[in-house]
């Protein structure tokens, strides 16, 4: 038997390993499937697929460690795996690497709006990027927010000790120095507010939501008639109801669907300023 036949058997032969352990991932029947991948990795170790598979089975069984291995080989293998991606965002999470972690999501999130219509697990995806980006604002607001009161106090308690030795200079407590004194507090007071306003929850704009949904978009696309929607619902509704905008009332084919790039930048600065605070409906 030469290589290139001796390849091809090994090649068969992973494949139906690969079979065998979705079988036994469809059963539950978890370590029996990451036996079967191993084998058909061990065969053919140049194969995305069974690096994520397995990596599958080890996030099943919140082995996070591994997780993180095999989706790391995957990404080497395949830069364009957001399967890959995705689980190692979460394994990343969970060794609260957030910064990482996001990353990872926002990768798979981009990658996975490619491959379909409506993009494999997107909901899914976004969900789990959302939360993370969430914490990830609420841990850098809660160190604004403490570096910023104590910035205060500093700064309040130089203008009381100031107005201090001012008054015990003039030998007396005047009326004008008391009323500057309490001025500048206030000034202070707002400047500082001001200051924390980046970290108070705001109401998310209407033209940043789909008008079928009123939810944020995920996935922007734009029709002839310059109306934005979110892809999935905009398909759905060509689909369901008929080919025709359901504002305009105009025909509207699939294909004249264009990505809407410009309100998907503005959907993501306005979720990076404002750290996803706005109150989400997670499932």
């Amino acid at each position: 038997m030469g290589p290139g036949a001796a390849l091809t058997m090994a090649a068969k032969q992973a494949e139906e390993l690969r079979k065998h352990g979705n079988t036994y991932f469809g059963k539950n029947r978890f370590g029996a499937a990451i036996d079967a991948y191993t084998e058909a990795i061990t065969l053919c170790p140049n194969v995305p697929v069974y690096w994520t598979n397995r990596a599958l089975c080890h996030r099943k069984r919140n082995d996070w460690a591994k997780v993180e291995e095999d989706c790391r080989k995957a990404i080497q293998l395949d830069s364009n795996s957001f399967k890959a991606h995705y689980m190692l965002g979460l394994a990343l999470l969970q060794k609260d690497n957030l910064s990482e972690g996001v990353k990872e999501l926002q990768k798979a999130l981009d990658l996975g709006r490619g491959a379909g219509p409506k993009g494999y697990m997107v909901e899914e995806i976004w969900q789990e990027l959302a939360k993370s980006k969430y914490k990830e604002w609420e841990q850098a607001s809660t160190k604004r927010s403490w570096e910023l009161q104590n910035l205060k106090e500093a700064c309040e308690n130089a203008l009381k000790e100031k107005h201090f030795l001012d008054d015990f200079q003039t030998e007396g407590f005047l009326d004008e120095t008391f009323a500057s004194h309490v001025k500048q507090l206030e000034d202070l007071g707002q400047v500082f507010e001001k200051a924390a306003e980046d970290d108070t929850p705001t109401e998310v704009p209407d033209y940043l939501c789909c008008k079928i949904t009123l939810d944020i978009f995920r996935d922007p696309v734009i029709t002839p008639s310059g109306i934005s929607y979110e892809r999935a619902v905009i398909l759905d509704h060509l689909q369901k109801v008929g080919k025709f905008d359901p504002v305009t009332r105009e025909p509207l084919d699939p294909s004249q669907l264009i990505p809407n790039l410009a309100i998907k930048e503005a959907v993501q600065a306005y979720l990076d300023k404002h750290g996803w605070a706005y109150k989400m409906e997670l499932n």
